[in-house]
């Protein structure tokens, strides 16, 4: 990053761009800004453009507009673009688009209504440490949350939320999980959606709490994975359902989770429909999860729904649950890890 360079700013969850910032000169200024850490890489930036998120421009605006969203097919794909760390445009032109709109909002606002929830929160950052050779280096994290178009958490009388796909394989999966004797966790604010007559949050073997022997960052991801599969305190089974959402964010849960605990033994799914399997695998494969110490593809399988549903409703029919251990799904998962990262 260079003076002249500039931010474009966008606010997560109202999925808004509110501003444009240029870039003066590095900066020494230690001055707080937030609780969890000092951020001592800084920037001087002078503004250029401001809008009120009220009057901000939403995402949705520039849908066939810029490279990481051109359209429907698109939609949720750009949460990784956005939430990465500063990141440059992948187009020429692409900025100077959101610009030009940025200052057409401000020359003529237009008050568009914001959730104030959304608005109000802030990412959760985490100090961990990370072993590199024999000495413990201090890092801040940030844990990516749910998708931007999920509801927000229920209360604890688990109102009750319509059933979507998604909700479908979370329910088969909790109640194979209760069925092979084992302890089950669903998503924290998926907690009182319902399926088949029943409230996710109250089903058979669902535990309250989470095992507590992590620290604070790896207990928050953990509690946002779309279902898990327990056995006392030890954790057998992940599962993340990307429906219509991003596969990206899912992965970057799991790959969080690894890197967080690069000693956990448990197995790990991506669960999405069967029409999505080449954009798992495209997305899989991605350097960020491939060239890691213990490679995403290779511990990571991929479950079409489909065929999940299939193999439940075989279970079922047959009796077998009683017999069979959390470990029999790696057997119906189709595992990328040898391929090599640029197919």
């Amino acid at each position: 990053m260079k003076p002249g360079d500039v931010f474009l700013c966008y606010v997560t969850g109202v999925m808004r761009w509110v501003g444009a910032l240029e870039v003066v000169a590095p900066t020494s200024d230690a001055s707080p800004i937030w609780e969890s850490d000092a951020f001592p890489v800084r920037f001087a930036v002078k503004p250029l453009v401001m809008v009120d998120p009220g009057c901000g421009v939403p995402l949705e605006r520039f849908e066939g507009r810029l490279d990481f969203y051109r359209g429907p097919k698109d939609r949720g794909g750009y949460k990784g673009f956005l939430r990465m760390s500063p990141n440059c445009f992948r187009r020429d032109g692409d900025g100077m688009v959101i610009l030009e709109t940025l200052r057409e909002a401000k020359r003529n606002p237009v008050a568009i209504p914001v959730d104030p929830r959304k608005l109000a929160r802030k990412p959760g950052f985490f100090k961990v440490e990370f072993r590199k050779g024999k000495v413990a280096v201090p890092t801040v994290v940030s844990v990516p949350e749910q998708e931007e178009d999920e509801p927000a958490a229920v209360d604890s009388k688990l109102s009750v939320e319509p059933a979507t796909r998604h909700t479908e394989i979370q329910y088969h999966l909790l109640k194979l999980g209760a069925e092979l004797g084992l302890d089950v966790w669903v998503a924290r604010i998926d907690r009182g959606k319902s399926y088949n007559g029943e409230l996710l949050g109250a089903m058979v073997n669902m535990l309250d709490e989470l095992p507590t022997q992590f620290n604070e960052a790896t207990n928050r991801t953990i509690e946002l994975i779309d279902v898990l599969w327990l056995k006392g305190n030890t954790i057998l089974a992940a599962f993340e359902i990307e429906a219509t959402t991003s596969i990206y964010s899912g992965l970057l849960r799991m790959s969080d989770l690894l890197a967080l605990q690069p000693n956990l033994d448990l197995a790990l799914y991506l669960v999405a429909p069967d029409e999505r399997r080449a954009k798992v695998q495209q997305e899989i494969v991605r350097p960020t999860f491939a060239y890691r110490e213990k490679p995403l593809p290779k511990v990571c399988g991929f479950v079409g729904f489909g065929k999940l549903v299939e193999k439940v409703e075989g279970i079922r029919r047959l009796g077998l649950a009683g017999s069979l251990k959390a470990e029999f799904l790696k057997t119906t998962a189709e595992y990328f890890g040898d391929l090599d990262a640029d197919e």
